[in-house]
């Protein structure tokens, strides 16, 4: 969410302090464009798997030496909730990208659809229409449901209105029978 390059995994030991015991082992894992924090834990849990059983062969072979953390550039990573995952339309689309694929598939970005909650799977950053789309303001095309956003719009893929299933957002446009002017994130909307 915060636009990191890279992320990885390491192995330690445990102390009473969080996340402070020296490190045996690291590796780094590009964060590709289009990932979601479903797709990185994936390839994370795999590649630290391996990780793990090379720690643990190399220990007991004698040939590893635990190394202190350094106590500079910590920063904490707060557990998200779901209030962190609302989607805010008036911030640029970039952040909007990011929350959404930071928080895919738990716990799950959404906004509110005539006071409804609605799930949004990842989005794609498009250009902003002629005349320009305000913060929330909706426009369905034959091929794409556009959010405008502080910048450019931005393309639904997937949505998941509440006690329905993940769906296409084009298809979830036509059973909504969605109308001009309508926003997303309005509580009093339609």
């Amino acid at each position: 969410m915060a636009g990191d390059e890279f992320t990885g995994a390491s192995t330690f030991r445990i102390e009473k302090g969080l996340d402070t015991g020296p490190v045996f082992g690291m590796l780094t894992e590009r964060v590709r464009p289009q990932d979601t924090a479903g797709d990185l834990l994936a390839r994370l849990s795999s590649a630290g798997a391996s990780l793990l059983v090379a720690t643990l062969d190399a220990l007991e072979a004698g040939e590893l030496t635990a190394v202190p953390q350094s106590r500079e550039g910590i920063s904490l990573a707060p557990k998200i909730v779901v209030a962190d995952s609302q989607v805010l339309w008036d911030k640029p689309a970039l952040a909007i990208d990011r929350l959404v694929r930071g928080v895919t598939p738990a716990p799950g970005a959404w906004t509110t659809w005539r006071a409804e909650r609605l799930k949004l799977g990842p989005v794609r950053i498009g250009e902003q229409p002629e005349p320009p789309l305000a913060p929330g303001e909706v426009l369905v095309t034959k091929k794409a449901i556009l959010v405008g956003s502080a910048t450019e719009a931005v393309s639904l893929g997937m949505v998941q209105p509440k006690g329905k299933p993940m769906m296409n957002a084009v298809d979830w446009a036509r059973g909504a029978r969605l109308q001009e002017g309508e926003s997303m994130g309005v509580e009093n909307n339609g």
